[in-house]
């Protein structure tokens, strides 16, 4: 098969081109470094010309309420060249439980992109993902003030980046499921919890304390983070994952 992706030189997309050529499959890697502009359309027809199947692992620069207007554009761009290519499969990566905060402008943002996936003419399927590995130490970062990070006591069930690629790569290759495929790690933490797991095995002098109105998870509510029954459970264990990279 030949496979377009999107974003293809990001964290999770270089891996998905990494596990498709590894399949043997044609790949091309489009971004803005190669000339691919998902906003103003610049280099679609080009990047999808003959291609089965198109992953979109774009994001967006920023987290507000202007990411509504990059996925919202971005999507109805990407879909219209990938109809014009006869593309018969069109994959995005959002986030689980994406349409129960509507109190975080990135998750509204997530659902438009859906919204606009689904209200085109190519066949589909949507990734949903648990928060990365990869992203634990930006978020406590996000709310630490001097040696202390302040986190919820808020459930998550973080997945490796790799585990997601590989995911993605597969679900790529298949028949599209015009819905949802969900996949998370295989522990379930509170984010305080998560933060002290961290800071254990890399201890750097801080520490964390309690605090359910700290960071953008403190409005999520309940187990909203975490995997629904039918979800796919990654191999990948936090603890492990620390030790490894």
């Amino acid at each position: 098969m030949k496979f377009t992706v999107l974003g293809g030189s990001g964290l999770v997309g270089s891996q998905v081109v990494e596990r498709l050529r590894a399949a043997g499959h044609q790949v091309v890697p489009a971004s803005l470094s190669s000339g691919v502009d998902v906003l103003s359309g610049k280099g679609l027809d080009q990047a999808l010309a003959g291609t089965d199947a198109v992953i979109n692992l774009t994001n967006s620069p920023t987290f507000d309420e202007a990411s509504i207007g990059f996925f919202e554009t971005s999507m109805r761009n990407i879909g219209a060249a990938a109809e014009a290519a006869g593309v018969r499969h069109s994959v995005i990566l959002s986030i689980v439980g994406v349409e129960k905060v509507p109190r975080l402008d990135y998750y509204l943002a997530k659902v438009a992109q859906e919204n606009a996936l689904k209200n085109g003419s190519v066949p589909y399927t949507i990734v949903h993902a648990t928060q990365f590995y990869e992203f634990v130490q930006g978020i406590m970062s996000m709310t630490t003030d001097g040696d202390t990070v302040r986190l919820p006591s808020t459930p998550v069930q973080p997945i490796a980046a790799a585990d997601v690629a590989a995911a993605v790569a597969g679900t790529a290759s298949e028949a599209p499921l015009q819905g949802t495929r969900s996949i998370a790690g295989p522990d379930v933490f509170t984010l305080d919890e998560l933060g002290r797991i961290t800071l254990t095995a890399r201890p750097d002098g801080r520490s964390v304390v309690t605090d359910e109105e700290a960071g953008m998870f403190a409005v999520v509510p309940g187990d909203v983070l975490t995997a629904p029954e039918d979800a796919y459970i990654a191999p990948t264990h936090y603890r492990d994952w620390l030790q490894q990279s």
